[in-house]
């Protein structure tokens, strides 16, 4: 993420939770580097649930100071919904 991204806090949370369209909500730590906001750990079992590969488009909305609504579209543009299920991942957060 951009470091405009900073601007929307006074100090940017050490950790986002990222609710999906169909309920399911993660965990993830943030750190800067390199001028950019990453997401770090809880991130890549994300990705890797939701089926996240190159050319597809993910969207944040900032709901609250540490909340954001996440939304992922695949590479012919259309919303990638992939249900939750039960994983074994420690960033899965019950909603």
């Amino acid at each position: 993420m951009p470091l405009d991204f900073t601007k929307q806090f006074q100090a940017v949370p050490q950790e986002f939770k990222l609710k999906t369209n169909i309920g399911c909500a993660w965990r993830v730590t943030v750190r800067l580097m390199n001028g950019r906001v990453i997401l770090d750990k809880g991130w890549p079992p994300f990705a890797a649930v939701h089926q996240i590969k190159i050319d597809y488009i993910v969207t944040f909305k900032l709901l609250t100071r540490d909340t954001q609504k996440v939304i992922v579209f695949n590479d012919a543009d259309i919303e990638a919904a992939t249900k939750c299920g039960k994983h074994d991942d420690a960033s899965a957060v019950n909603v």
